[in-house]
């Protein structure tokens, strides 16, 4: 199946907001998560005419998504670069719910590549068979991980 740069154009906009859920929760550096996102889609370009329909385009989205940014993630820990520190303070609002957010998004960023993946679909109230397909696991596998990637997070 071709798709058009038309077609291609209407399904980013129908689910860039998914797309960059999944950018950001590998990373709160803005020019890392716009790099991670076209990195997705020149994957979704890529990957659209193998897209087989045997899920919805959201799923399939979510899939190649998180495989990008976890194998970006792996080659950024292989480089190892020296971090920059910038001296700027992205939150500087004062609201606790804004401290909040910070300091879940800051836990969340500490968990291995694949126990992000599965938090953010969790957070996304995506049913556990629904983030079963979208990692490649089972509906079981999912429930497992969740409460152990939750008593993980209460120890952090």
């Amino acid at each position: 199946m071709n798709i058009s740069e038309k077609e291609f154009a209407q399904v980013v906009r129908e689910h860039k907001n998914t797309i960059y859920t999944v950018c950001y929760m590998f990373s709160n550096d803005a020019d890392e998560v716009a790099d991670l996102f076209q990195e997705v889609l020149i994957n979704l370009w890529q990957g659209f005419a193998n897209f087989k329909k045997h899920s919805n385009v959201k799923t399939w989205i979510y899939r190649v998504a998180f495989n990008t940014c976890i194998s970006a993630d792996r080659k950024k820990k292989r480089r190892a670069a020296a971090q920059l520190d910038m001296n700027i303070d992205l939150f500087d609002e004062k609201s606790s719910d804004r401290n909040q957010t910070t300091l879940l998004h800051s836990r969340i960023s500490r968990l291995k590549p694949f126990d992000r993946a599965i938090v953010l679909l969790w957070l996304e109230d995506m049913s556990y068979d629904e983030i079963g397909a979208i990692i490649g696991i089972t509906t079981k596998n999912v429930s497992v991980r969740l409460y152990r990637i939750k008593e993980e997070l209460k120890k952090m």
